[in-house]
Order: structure tokens, then C-alpha cells, then sequence
């Protein structure tokens, strides 16, 4: 199995064919800064005219050491470091987070929060898509779906910047609960989306699903068997495009994700285009968790009151004393769980995202780790792009989805 790695020129020998040495096939750097590699990724193709005979991703050029960073701040504190791993999942990132430390230290969720989570969670899997079919499509020279899914996805971000204050960087959903509760006009923008979006999607689907040119640039490319995706550990659509239907809101339900009607949308082909479908069908799957989390929108708080752990509302602060000790404390000192270790995963817009936390008592993290599905999928591009057509190469990036600030942390 090819592992990522950073690849020195000396190593190159290593790793390409005896007739690449000799001169009998091409080598050729595709990046760092190729747009079509989706972020600063380098591969080392071997080229045999214009066949790929062999991939070697290079990762590390946008590495942050977000891990490192976690561990020295408090609990708390780190969290906000979270939105800067995957940033079209800034919401998940927060939500995975936020159960892990939950897990952690046994700190309970009202179930209002829980379905804002839901909520939240699925716009942010909504938009990610919408960002993944927009550009992808433009790798293949469809550049109208790139300006519609951008139009759509910035309905999203007006509802994240309407309960958050920010269209991004969220650091909305915390340990405990969410950050305030959403304001009045948060159901009306929400619905209001649910009511836009399904036509929205139909016409993604006019324009591609039967255009013979998108189908002869998609089926047949990049393909992987179910059992092949799942020897080397690929998660989300793009393994559900080789028809397993692997997905953990069903795997092993979180944030009250058994409450819900929906399925997992599975192809068996395996390709771009299976990968492709998957996608467009789990954008329609997930207004449907929306809608449903929305029609049965509990009253009550949105953080727990385990003031312990959860800073006090601000609105306490000024009239109660022992309030206003457990905000100083907790954003001066942070909490100390016990010992111990969790980990806990989620299904992102890319696949199983897993934060592993362990605690030796102090209030900041001993070892904070992120099992990021960019990372995991990446590695198996050289896989799906051997006897491939270098033009060919750019919808295989693209279909599998990736974010190096995902690889890179």
C-alpha cells in the first residue's frame, strides 16, 4: 500500500519504474499549485505518452501542527482550533470535538441542542457538497453548476452568520450544548431554504446527470471495488459509490441521529460518476434530516447547566456570584478531567471523522488526534488514477473529495 508522504528527489529513484530512469516514460510534477489538485497537494505522475503509469501524492506543504496547538491550550480553548482542520466542515469539526470532551468528562446535552446540532450539521454537509459539485464540474469544464451551487451555498452561510456571527468559523456547537440559542428568524431562513433547495438540486441534475459530455469525462474513470475501498480504509461517498453502505449517523447514531428517516445512498459503480451520485442523492437525504429535526424542535435551554465544565449564561454573570467564579475559573484555569482516553467519530461531508482525547488529569489535553477522512481517502489516488489519462486525473482528485487542511494538521 502507498503511504503519503514528502518525497525528496533522492527518493524519486525509489519510487518510480526502472523505465522512468532510463528515460522510457515522462516524470511530471502535477502542483503544489495546480487548481484542479483542490488545495496545495503535489503529485508525482510517471507518465507513458499520456497514460498514468503511476501517482505519488506529496503532502505537508500546508501542515499547521493544530494537533501540537490543541494540546497546549485548555480544553475550552482548543476547540476553536477545530475550524481550521476541514473548512468547508467547520461545524462538524466543532460538533465532533464537542462529543469527544463530552465523552471524556460525562457532561450532559439538553435535547434542544441536540437537534440544533442535527441541523447545523446537515446545512454544513449541504454546503460542503455544493462546494464539491461547483468545483468538480469546473474540472471538467462545466462552469454554469460552479456559479449555481456557490448561489446556493451562500444561503447556508447567511444562516450559520445569522446564529453564530460568523459565515465560517463558526465555533457554534460546544462541549455541553451550543454556543446561545438560534434567533427568531432562524426557522423561516431554514424553511425557507428547504423550500428553494430541492428545485435547486433538480437542475444540478438537468445540467449533468444525462450530459453525454460530463458521462464520457465521469463513468468508467477512476474506479474501485468495494472491496478494494474498503482494504484501504475509505469512508463517506466515496465509498458508498463502490456500494457499501457504510455511514455513521446509522453505524453508531450520534447527537440523535436514530430519531431520523433517512437513507444511505449507495451506487456500485465505483467511479467518478457513482461518486457523483452519491453525493447529489445525500444532499436530498439530508434536507430531508433537516426538516424533520425542525418540525419537531424541542423548548428549553441550549447548554447544559454543569457549570463545571459550561461556562454560565452571561446573563447570570451580573446578578449571581458563584456565576460569575465558574466563568472566571473556567476561561482562566479550564477543567481537569480524570485520566483516561476516548475517541469518538462522526460522519463528515468526506467520510468517518474521529477525535482521540487523552487526559492525564490536567486541564489541558496530553494528546489530542484527528482521524481526518481527507488524509485516509487521499491515499488511495494512486490506486484510481493507474492507466488513467493525465485529462482524466483531474476528475479523480475531485471525486475524492479532498481538503488539505484536512490532510495537513
Amino acid at each position: 500500500m502507498t503511504q503519503l508522504q514528502a518525497v525528496s528527489y533522492d527518493e524519486i529513484k525509489h519510487l518510480v519504474s526502472n523505465r522512468a530512469m532510463e528515460g522510457e516514460t515522462m516524470l511530471l510534477n502535477m502542483g503544489p499549485q495546480h487548481p484542479s489538485t483542490h488545495g496545495v497537494l503535489r503529485l508525482l505522475l510517471e507518465l507513458d505518452g499520456e497514460i498514468v503509469i503511476s501517482c505519488i501524492p506529496d503532502v505537508g506543504f500546508l501542515h499547521t501542527g493544530i494537533e501540537k496547538n490543541m494540546e497546549a491550550k485548555t480544553y475550552q480553548k482548543a476547540e476553536v482550533m477545530t475550524d481550521r482542520l476541514d473548512y468547508l466542515n467547520t461545524v462538524g469539526n466543532n460538533l465532533v470535538y464537542s462529543l469527544a470532551v463530552e465523552k471524556l468528562v460525562g457532561l450532559d446535552v439538553p435535547a434542544r441542542a441536540q437537534s440544533l446540532r442535527v441541523i447545523l450539521a446537515e446545512l454544513q454537509r449541504i454546503a460542503s457538497h455544493l462546494v464539491w459539485l461547483g468545483t468538480s464540474a469546473l474540472d471538467v469544464a462545466a462552469m454554469s453548476t460552479f456559479l449555481y451551487c456557490f448561489r446556493e451555498r451562500e444561503m447556508v452561510m447567511d444562516i450559520l452568520e445569522l446564529v453564530s456571527g460568523q459565515r465560517m468559523m463558526t465555533t457554534y456547537i460546544r462541549p455541553g450544548g451550543v454556543w446561545r440559542d438560534v434567533p427568531v428568524e432562524f426557522e423561516a431562513a431554514v424553511r425557507n431554504f428547504l423550500k428553494v433547495m430541492p428545485g435547486r438540486i433538480d437542475e444540478y441534475e438537468a445540467l449533468l446527470t444525462k450530459n453525454p459530455l460530463f458521462i464520457d469525462r465521469t463513468v468508467g474513470i477512476g474506479k474501485i471495488s468495494g472491496e478494494d475501498a474498503l482494504a484501504w480504509g475509505l469512508t463517506g461517498a466515496s465509498l458508498r459509490g463502490s456500494g457499501v453502505a457504510h455511514d455513521y449517523r446509522k453505524f453508531a447514531p450520534y447527537s440523535g441521529y436514530e430519531q431520523y428517516d433517512f437513507a444511505i445512498p449507495t451506487q456500485t459503480g465505483g467511479d467518478v460518476y457513482s461518486r457523483y451520485q452519491v453525493r447529489i442523492q445525500e444532499m436530498r437525504e439530508a434536507l430531508k434530516i433537516i426538516e424533520q429535526a425542525l418540525n419537531k424542535l424541542p423548548m428549553g435551554p441550549v447548554r447544559s447547566n454543569n457549570y463545571k465544565f459550561v461556562p454560565p449564561p452571561r446573563s447570570e454573570i451580573g446578578t449571581s456570584m458563584e456565576a460569575l467564579i465558574h466563568h472566571f475559573k473556567l476561561w482562566t484555569e479550564g477543567f481537569s478531567p480524570e485520566k483516561g482516553s476516548v475517541y469518538t467519530a462522526i460522519e463528515s461531508p468526506r467520510g468517518e471523522l474521529g477525535i482521540y482525547l487523552e487526559s492525564d488529569g490536567s486541564p489541558k489535553p496530553y494528546r489530542v488526534h484527528v482521524r481526518t477522512p481527507s488524509f485516509d481517502n487521499l491515499q488511495v489516488l494512486p490506486v484510481l488514477a493507474k492507466g488513467s489519462f493525465v485529462a482524466d486525473l483531474v476528475a479523480i482528485i475531485g471525486s475524492v473529495d479532498i481538503v488539505l487542511g484536512d490532510v495537513d494538521r
